[in-house]
């Protein structure tokens, strides 16, 4: 019996760490992820009217590396005062997409 609840245990484990995986590749200029390619740009190359909509809504953050995909989207990675991180995606108009950390 106890052979019987460790193997389940074990076979639940394993399901668990595969059940999903995304994998990004972290070139110093370029970021994939899954079929999107994003290319490293300046912070000044972002149009103001995206700055000011990403800041209306995140303005305590503060971009420190942009990317910009083929679909004219955006990768920011921004941090606050303190050091708190996060990466997330915003679409040509400034308006979240997803945030990924």
């Amino acid at each position: 019996m106890k052979k019987l609840i460790f193997a389940s245990a074990m076979l639940m484990a394993a399901f668990t760490a595969t059940a999903s995986v995304t994998v990004y590749y972290n070139d110093s200029s370029v970021l994939y992820e899954q079929e999107n390619e994003y290319k490293e740009i300046k912070i000044s190359e972002i149009p103001k009217e995206v700055m000011d909509n990403i800041h209306k809504d995140y303005g305590d953050y503060k971009v420190v590396k942009a990317y910009q995909s083929h679909e004219g989207n955006y990768k920011l990675e921004m941090k606050t005062k303190d050091g708190i991180g996060l990466l997330a995606t915003f679409t040509k108009e400034g308006k979240l997409i997803k945030i990924i950390s």
